[in-house]
């Protein structure tokens, strides 16, 4: 008869899961030993509860399966935690086993016990303790398809006593098929028609939620002459050979994406969620189209909503509209960001701090001529794979990321972009690259990041993941540097006291390499993509580059100068 351990372990690769990621022990010593005479799944042991919790997220977006991992009894199962919430927001599919104290000690303030289904009650959508065999495998079914069905979060505990016991009579358990979503009502297709006809400039806010329906997408945009404004998560899917796109919004965005969205009188969201209240003009009739209702209205005041399957309801939304000529809205946002984007392309010319305005520029933000991070995220983009994955850690590596790498179609984007967590590239680079070991990978990491969870570089050792690991290592907490001085403050507290990165990966294990002057940048980046295992190159880089956001405010302008002035009188 096989044991509740063994059920699990077996039910879950019938469904396909071929890894499960986590630290070993305790209650969870009967899981891993099913595990480890299973042939189907891959045991991968992280350094870190939250690198497993990461990665199978990372997994989960990557492919829509069920991403699994494991943390043990109380420190084991909190360590899970932040990624776990990497997973809610992300809408990514993951079930978590946890381990528990023995039954009979289960209320008693027992050694390391923590209350799982209490502690995981905001980031689960179903999170349930089994209290005894006969309860299996129906809370293991209830769980996977809660975490298929809300694209979310499923925590399962497993008391240390329960995992060794029998089945005896039970059938093996049985997983709902995926639901599919269909195209919105019809009334609500009429009156957005009816909206967008009357519209004289329509601008599009794209996001993930629209990645499959590229095409209608684009023909879309034909149709109304609009200009389209990605979100960060849609640039894997809708960036490339894309005449209408315009860029992205917020923070990291640009004035073309600012002025399209201004300047429109009706703003047509698809498949986003985008968070920022902010940067929605206002003023606007809104139409948006997503698949999730709870979405529609809760960014920005909805005038026409469309709930459905973006691909689905643009085909039933596209015979209604008319094919407009005049193309003076779309021109205008397009030539903007042709402008604005030669603009940054000229800060990668090697030769731009010894012009005349490159060299004014450098007195004030690179007077130490060290390489400027956009420079290596261009040489990225040069040289990765057509279908490379990157993974960014939150911060200034997303921005650069974000406006010098551009999306093929085939390549992929991850980053913690809706919960905004540090810390998030190694172990998300580390889940992809396990999935496909020929894949090339690329963390473009930040310092302050990958010191958070740098004992898991020894994982791609361990495990063979040849991911390539660049570090922007400009010894500075970036974004928050940003936000201080905007705001009219000093730099504090964001200085980073850093290793020589390339030598303490090199000690782990991986090829590594430091960087520090600007014509050694291509041939490291060669070098590291070209590698057949794993690579860190340590780059350091400009910490006084200025983000400048697309709508900067006088009170900004004024904050950063103040700042820059107290700065300077404290440094003397």
């Amino acid at each position: 008869m096989p044991t509740v351990a063994e059920s699990i372990v077996s039910a879950l690769a019938d469904l396909g899961v071929t890894q499960v990621w986590g630290v070993v022990g305790d209650a969870l010593n009967p899981v891993t030993e099913a595990i480890r005479q299973e042939d189907r799944i891959e045991w991968i042991g992280v350094r870190h509860e939250e690198v497993a919790a990461f990665a199978v997220s990372a997994q989960a977006q990557l492919t829509g399966g069920l991403g699994v991992c494991m943390g043990t009894v109380g420190p084991g199962a909190v360590h899970l935690l932040n990624g776990l919430y990497d997973a809610k927001k992300s809408h990514a599919p993951v079930l978590a086993v946890c381990g528990q104290v023995p039954s009979e000690e289960m209320g008693s303030d027992f050694f390391q016990e923590v209350d799982n289904d209490r502690l995981f009650a905001d980031v689960a959508v179903y999170a349930r303790t089994v209290t005894s065999a006969s309860q299996m495998p129906h809370l293991l079914e209830q769980a996977v398809n809660a975490a298929n069905a809300h694209q979310g979060v499923a925590v399962l505990t497993l008391p240390g006593d329960l995992g060794d016991q029998e089945l005896p009579g039970k059938s093996p358990a049985t997983f709902a098929p995926a639901a599919r979503w269909t195209a919105a009502a019809e009334g609500q297709v009429a009156d957005a028609a009816a909206a967008l006809e009357t519209a004289s400039k329509v601008t599009l806010l794209v996001g993930l939620g629209a990645r499959d329906a590229r095409t209608e997408v684009l023909q879309l945009a034909e149709t109304l002459q609009a200009p389209i404004v990605l979100t960060l998560k849609a640039k894997e899917g809708l960036e490339h050979d894309n005449r209408f796109q315009v860029g992205q919004s917020g923070l990291i965005g640009n004035p073309a994406a600012a002025q399209a969205m201004d300047d429109c009188d009706v703003l047509f969201l698809v498949g986003t969620d985008f968070p920022y209240r902010d940067w929605y003009p206002t003023g606007k009739t809104v139409v948006q189209l997503d698949a999730r209702q709870a979405h529609i209205g809760r960014r920005t005041s909805v005038t026409h909503a469309l709930v459905g399957d973006v691909g689905d309801t643009l085909r039933a939304l596209l015979p209604r509209l008319r094919a407009r000529t005049d193309s003076g809205h779309l021109d205008a946002a397009t030539e903007e960001y042709a402008a604005w984007h030669g603009r940054q392309q000229a800060l990668l010319d090697p030769g731009h701090d010894t012009t005349l305005v490159g060299r004014v520029r450098a007195v004030f933000d690179n007077p130490d001529d060290r390489i400027r991070p956009e420079a290596v995220a261009a040489a990225l983009d040069r040289h990765a794979a057509p279908d490379a994955v990157f993974t960014t850690d939150t911060g200034m590596s997303t921005v650069w990321v974000s406006r010098f790498v551009t999306m093929s179609d085939r390549r992929r984007l991850l980053g913690s972009y809706n919960l905004g967590s540090m810390a998030n590239a190694l172990p998300q680079a580390l889940g992809a690259q396990a999935l496909d070991r020929d894949r090339q990978v690329i963390a473009c990491a930040g310092d302050g990041g990958l010191m958070m969870l740098l004992g898991d570089l020894r994982t791609a050792v361990t495990y063979r993941l040849p991911v390539c690991v660049v570090v922007f290592d400009n010894g500075r907490l970036g974004m928050v540097k940003l936000e201080q001085e905007q705001g009219g403050l000093p730099e504090f507290g964001t200085e980073l006291d850093n290793p020589d990165f390339a030598a303490v990966a090199l000690a782990l294990g991986l090829d590594a390499r430091r960087v520090t002057e600007p014509d050694q940048l291509e041939d490291a980046v060669t070098w590291a993509l070209a590698a057949d295992g794993p690579t860190l190159l340590d780059v350091v880089t400009n910490p006084e580059e200025v983000s400048v956001p697309p709508k900067p405010t006088l009170a900004q302008g004024w904050g950063f100068a103040i700042a820059k002035s107290k700065e300077a009188l404290e440094s003397r």
